[in-house]
């Protein structure tokens, strides 16, 4: 076990300094335990089999604050995904009682500003917070094509799109826009999903998933908890980022935030036969299946075997998280 510690009194001051010191091929498990601290620095895991392991989730906090509105020097704006505190770039990553956070500011002042691109396969996070508005957590890979030009000018924007697994257990996440987004193939389990008010008409869209066409699973969340600061009906659970968007929740609680339309089209009409949006078991104030749109599932107990966490996440190599 490697510590890392802000005060030299572990192995290395910093996170980077300890994953410089391991081989590029790593083939056995390497833990970093991390002390308490706030660890400003810009983080790139690019080793595979390496587990972070915070001393204490409120307080072992791993920051940044970069966001898409900053100028870069070439004069082009910095753009979404080149803002992350911390970049997984690699399989087999776990990560215990860590803060993951985007310190950049608000939203609507600094655009997007991810806390998390989390890019690889058999991708773990337990008892973890991550903290940021818009676009909190990317869980790659990115879409096959940009709409905007240079639109994901970033680490990956040229590498092959390769759909990995990801499991969020007991974790806290919170945002305001399309604060979870991406493709990959991602269970969430006893997770609390906080909404944060911006002011606006619309404060929030929980996930913005962009599931490839064919790709069995998107997001899966159960349950898990949406809660917020905002007033009655200024979020929405979901929207899809691209048409074949997946997201199911089971037996998850919603405050009164959430609009009772529960989830919105972002004005794709192929959304409405594309996309799988399921719900089962839903409650609490944001919850009533009355007002859902006619192109939302309302799943029976008999779907349930489908999106248990072994169906979802086990794959070819039996992963068991």
């Amino acid at each position: 076990m490697i510590h890392i510690s802000k005060d030299g009194s572990g192995d290395f001051r910093s996170i980077m300094e300890a994953l410089h010191s391991l081989p590029k091929d790593n083939a056995s498990e390497q833990v970093l335990f991390i002390h308490k601290g706030i660890y400003e620095e810009q983080i790139t895991i690019a080793i595979p089999h390496v587990t972070f392991v915070g001393e204490d989730v409120d307080h072992t906090i791993l920051s940044f604050g970069l966001y898409a509105h900053m100028s870069m020097d070439d004069g082009m704006k910095r753009g979404t995904f080149r803002t992350y505190s911390c970049l997984i770039d690699t399989y087999d990553f776990t990560a215990r009682n860590i803060t993951f956070e985007n310190s950049s500011g608000k939203g609507i002042d600094v655009g997007q500003a991810l806390a998390v691109y989390a890019d690889g396969d058999r991708l773990s996070f337990e008892n973890c917070r991550f903290l940021g508005n818009q676009d909190t957590l990317f869980t790659g890979p990115l879409p096959p094509k940009e709409i905007e030009p240079n639109g994901f000018i970033g680490p990956k924007q040229n590498a092959p799109r390769i759909n990995g697994r990801h499991y969020y257990k007991n974790c806290y996440l919170e945002g305001d826009v399309d604060f979870i987004f991406g493709s990959a193939t991602a269970y969430f389990e006893g997770c609390t999903f906080y909404s944060k008010y911006t002011g606006k008409e619309i404060s929030s869209y929980v996930s913005a998933a962009s599931t490839p066409e064919g790709q069995d699973y998107g997001y899966v969340m159960v349950n898990c908890r949406f809660e917020s600061n905002c007033p009655a009906e200024n979020a929405y659970l979901g929207r899809p980022w691209r048409e074949y968007a997946k997201t199911v929740l089971i037996n998850c609680f919603m405050d009164s935030h959430i609009c009772k339309e529960g989830w919105h089209d972002w004005n794709k009409e192929a959304a409405h036969i594309h996309t799988f949006y399921g719900e089962y078991g839903s409650y609490g104030p944001g919850s009533g299946m009355e007002h859902r749109p006619d192109w939302i599932h309302k799943l029976e107990e008999s779907d349930l075997t489908s999106y248990s966490k072994e169906a979802v996440l086990s794959g070819q190599d039996n992963w068991a998280p």
